[in-house]
């Protein structure tokens, strides 16, 4: 039986802190520069590719190192730094002495993986969270020309819709009597033009970059668009966040994946659940909250748009969309009806629509294997 020798590394842009463990115990083998041949040289000292097992913290150094690795034939992992064991009392922090703790946690299987997505799952969900940036950027300069406006006392003459066609042109045609107050407000309009500008081009690469993408994933966000509340830039988030969904085993891994599970505190005798641990990917949390408020409405049957979004799709498929209709607003309303709190309704029908999600998934990938 082989015993594995197990190789943490604490990895930083310039540098590289290596330590092992094994049988014979826990030490430190060195600190190099971030250079791969220099890596490869080091592990191949400490033993053959078969016996190692590299494993490193999930940072802002991506995933490159763990791909290099694995092609070059290592067993490479990359590591949940929130779910690393904490000692309490430990008060010296160094390079160091998180490349032996990594090494040593992994030897005694204490560490928990993450899911380290393909190179164009990646690149996908990078264009993604562009645009949700993009979105935040945009209605930080909504709120500041807003603001503008309303500390010198400028309202619309009629009523009309918020940043829609005809408020824009009625702020355009705005003309102070202050020239540094004219040239802010050209700044601020010029500032919301663009990063709506911004978003449509992002919107339009998306479209044209998810049709190039692997068939598993294009199947998966067509068939996304068949649930209520859930239309392209949705269903491209959940694709490019969760990727291959068999990596799910069920359906509440993927519920706690997204951190929409309750936290539990018991003891003995004693069990307190409290709220959502929020300890999962803040992107796909969000987008199916914003898809669960769908379901406060009465309406069961779906409309004409979702109808046509369904079309096409396998039977089995349409069933479950069909089958979470019922359900999801079934489960909204008999919350409702109980007095709970519609935040913490729609989060319920958030858990149960990744149920659902998941089984989607599956009969995708499924049918396109």
């Amino acid at each position: 039986m082989m015993i594995f020798k197990h190789v943490g590394l604490d990895v930083h842009s310039n540098s590289i802190s290596v330590a092992m463990a094994d049988a014979d115990g826990v030490r430190s083998v060195g600190r190099i520069p971030h250079d791969l041949p220099k890596l490869k040289r080091l592990l191949t000292k400490l033993g053959s590719k078969e016996e190692l097992r590299v494993v490193y913290e999930a940072g802002p150094t991506g995933f490159g190192l763990c791909r290099a690795l694995l092609a070059w034939g290592a067993h490479c992992a990359v590591i949940a730094p929130s779910l690393v064991p904490k000692v309490d009392g430990d008060r010296v922090k160094t390079d160091r002495r998180d490349a032996i703790k990594l090494a040593q946690y992994s030897f005694g299987g204490l560490l928990t993986e993450v899911h380290v997505p393909g190179v164009k799952q990646e690149a996908l969900r990078d264009l993604v969270r562009v645009r949700e940036a993009a979105k935040k950027d945009q209605t930080r300069a909504r709120h500041q020309l807003s603001k503008f406006l309303l500390r010198r006392g400028l309202k619309p003459p009629t009523k009309m819709s918020a940043w829609g066609e005809g408020h824009l042109t009625w702020i355009r045609k705005l003309r102070l009597e202050e020239q540094a107050a004219q040239y802010a407000l050209e700044e601020y309009i010029a500032e919301v033009e663009h990063q709506t500008g911004r978003i449509v081009r992002i919107e339009e690469k998306l479209r044209e970059v998810t049709a190039t993408m692997p068939k598993e994933l294009q199947g998966l966000v067509s068939a996304l668009q068949g649930f209520k509340g859930i239309q392209f830039l949705t269903a491209v988030t959940i694709a490019s966040e969760v990727g291959n969904m068999k990596r799910f085993a069920h359906p509440t891994n993927l519920m706690s994946y997204a951190g929409v599970v309750p936290g539990e505190h018991s003891s003995g005798e004693q069990v307190q659940r409290g709220a959502i641990t929020k300890c999962g990917n803040a992107h796909l949390r969000r987008v199916v909250g914003e898809a669960a408020w769908s379901y406060a409405r009465g309406i069961t049957t779906p409309g004409a748009s979702i109808l046509k979004r369904r079309k096409g799709l396998s039977p089995k498929i349409t069933s479950i969309l069909e089958k979470a209709d019922h359900r999801l607003r079934s489960r909204y309303r008999t919350l409702a009806a109980k007095g709970k709190h519609r935040n913490k309704v729609t989060t319920a029908v958030a858990r149960e629509l990744l149920g659902f999600i998941w089984g989607v998934g599956i009969e995708v990938q499924m049918q396109l294997a």
